[in-house]
């Protein structure tokens, strides 16, 4: 897998955080304000006849390979209708597709990566809810995994489905463990310290040469979203508002980074040997150069190894979690890419049937897993004999399936509260945060103000 393909889905979420959402997210509440509310009476639009002749156009980023791929699933609607032109305009990001949808020339389908979003979408009514055709349909949501389904859904509307998923977990390199005595991954954060510093080694002049666990935030996949659910930290409180003070997982997790950090000698230390490592989607990832020992990441990466180290001797395992929280080992962070009917589409009986196709057909579905590295979203396709599984990619599978699966609350600011707390977790591990407690309280403070802001109607 090319690295331009994964930097289209999780480049805003990984390296400089939120590459254009926040401007996304901004951008849908400006096309909220005065628009009207979704039209239509609830009820699903008819299907297409068998030779009805139309065009759907789907909007998605995807690009390259995986365009050919997902195109190639898409026009597997022609089977039925073979009548139907699918136009797949991919490298299309949030901005455009909010643009067309403001203008009243929307795309009939909608692809993003940006899960995070679609609080944004649901409540402007940018997205039409997809229950009427879920219903008319007699389809059981319920063979998608419940955090799935939280993600593709926001204050009870479903107004996306998921088209495969994303899953989080441990990466480690199995040379550099037996060479230190390791004969298992860690499963606790305990066992993840200790390990990191038997795997890290230093040169003559104290600077680091290898790293067990590079604690830096945001760098790679370290973001507090993917640490989140393995210190059992809330983001949004049952109130609705910002938990971070009152959800000790928070205050663990920082913590834990830190101990890190000095550990290592310092920030400043941290920082020259991070400088040294190679791009996220390069061969010279750090971990693929064998210069750090275990890094968190999703499924995805088990097809860059194979492209660009195939010679990488590695295995995977679920993230360790808190010591407290060993009943959760072996659940894990997931996102995805969703699909959804713009508001104003030309052909909304015709898209349904499309999304259908894509999002809830085993073989489609496992085709799309198979070229794109990714892990299917319905539990039949799982399952699938025709699903290409190596045993690194094999964890991914479990973590999903394992009932354990934590994914970001839908909000209607977007993930604006993802970049709040990523942004202090750079200032944290840097030493400029004196009082943890009093540093969570004013991001708290933060993201309620532009929850309350959205709240009102700005």
């Amino acid at each position: 897998m090319a690295p331009t393909t994964r930097i289209r889905r999780i480049a805003r979420r990984r390296g400089s955080l939120l590459l254009s959402v926040a401007a996304a997210a901004t951008l849908l509440a400006t096309a909220a304000c005065g628009a009207a509310a979704p039209s239509g009476s609830g009820d699903a639009a008819a299907p297409p006849n068998k030779d009805d002749k139309l065009t759907l156009t789907v909007y998605s980023k995807f690009t390259d390979r995986e365009y050919g791929v997902v195109t190639a699933a898409l026009n597997k609607l022609k089977a039925k209708y073979p009548n139907i032109t699918i136009n797949h305009e991919g490298n299309q990001d949030d901005d455009k597709l909010t643009q067309s949808i403001r203008g009243g020339n929307p795309p009939d389908v909608a692809i993003s990566f940006y899960t995070d979003n679609l609080g944004a979408w649901c409540s402007t009514g940018s997205f039409q809810d997809l229950k009427p055709y879920l219903d008319r349909d007699k389809i059981d949501v319920n063979q998608i995994p419940q955090a799935v389904r939280d993600y593709t859904s926001y204050q009870g509307k479903r107004c996306a489905l998921p088209m495969l998923a994303d899953v989080y977990g441990l990466y480690y390199n199995k040379d550099m463990f037996a060479a230190h005595g390791i004969s298992a991954p860690p499963k606790t954060t305990t066992e993840l310290f200790e390990d990191a510093k038997k795997l890290t080694e230093f040169n003559a002049d104290g600077s680091i040469k290898t790293m067990g666990f590079i604690p830096s935030m945001p760098f790679y996949a370290n973001q507090a979203q993917y640490w989140a659910p393995n210190f059992g930290a809330q983001f949004i409180g049952p109130d609705g508002k910002s938990s971070l003070e009152s959800s000790p997982g928070w205050k663990a997790m920082f913590e834990f980074q830190k101990k890190l950090i000095d550990f290592y000698g310092g920030h400043d230390k941290v920082e020259k040997f991070k400088a040294g490592l190679g791009d996220e989607y390069s061969a010279d990832n750090g971990f693929q150069k064998g210069k750090l020992a275990m890094m968190y990441d999703g499924e995805f990466r088990t097809a860059f190894i194979k492209d660009q180290t195939p010679t990488l001797n590695y295995a995977t395992a679920p993230a360790p979690v808190l010591d407290s929280m060993a009943d959760h080992y072996g659940a894990g962070f997931a996102t995805g890419t969703i699909i959804a009917i713009p508001k104003g589409a030309k052909n909304p009986g015709a898209a349904w049937e499309l999304i259908k196709q894509v999002a809830l057909d085993t073989d489609t579905l496992v085709d799309m897993a198979n070229g794109l590295k990714n892990v299917p979203s319905t539990t039949a396709s799982l399952s699938s004999p025709k699903l290409d599984v190596p045993p690194q990619f094999k964890t991914f599978l479990d973590i999903y399936g394992s009932g354990k699966l934590v994914a970001n609350p839908s909000t209607p600011i977007g993930d604006a509260f993802l970049k709040a707390v990523n942004d202090f977790a750079e200032k944290w591990q840097a030493g400029s945060v004196p009082d943890l407690d009093a540093g969570l309280k004013q991001v708290d403070a933060q993201v309620n103000d532009e929850l309350a802001q959205k709240g009102s109607g700005g």
